[in-house]
């Protein structure tokens, strides 16, 4: 099974990471499928404004609402999240290289988001990289039990994995 996770403690360094590794990767002829994250400052001190960009071409879909400045929930937009999801797995039909999740978040380890694109992927042998935040580690670790393999959140490590994940195997003589 082709699938690696990273974690990284601060915020928003795993968006930038692998939002680059993307790049890479693409930028090395791989044909590299799913979403990477912007986050854009918002004034008066809001929380910033998630997107994601549906890779490799867009569109760019906001995934989070605004609450209102009292508010402490999660500002996850369910429906934003299940168009990027949509919009992947329509694209993975017609084939890959790379699948990128920017997040194994709270949809995926209660069974929804990008759980079965994942999965669809990994069943049709391409590589997988998942971002994973500390709080749903276990329900991703749980969902992939010891198949993955975890990687620092740098760029050459998470290309290096992927370009060694699609190397061909050679055939036995």
């Amino acid at each position: 099974m082709k699938l690696a996770y990273t974690t990284s403690p601060g915020r928003g360094d795993m968006d930038l990471v692998l939002a680059r590794v993307a790049e890479r990767l693409e930028g090395q002829g791989l044909r590299v499928l799913g979403v990477v994250q912007i986050n854009s400052a918002c004034a008066d001190d809001r929380p910033c404004d998630m997107d994601v960009k549906v890779l490799p071409d867009g569109p760019l879909i906001r995934i989070s609402q605004t609450l209102g400045t009292q508010s402490r929930g999660c500002r996850l937009d369910p429906q934003g999240l299940e168009q990027a999801v949509g919009e992947t797995a329509a694209r993975l039909a017609s084939g890959g290289d790379v699948l990128l999740v920017n997040k194994f978040g709270k949809q995926e380890a209660e069974g929804r988001g990008f759980r079965d694109v994942i999965a669809e992927a990994l069943a049709a042998d391409m590589a997988v990289i998942v971002g994973v935040n500390g709080l749903n580690l276990p329900k991703f670790l749980e969902f992939c039990g010891d198949m993955a393999t975890r990687l620092p959140a740098e760029v050459d490590a998470i290309a290096g994995w992927a370009d060694a994940a699609l190397a061909p195997v050679p055939e036995d003589a």
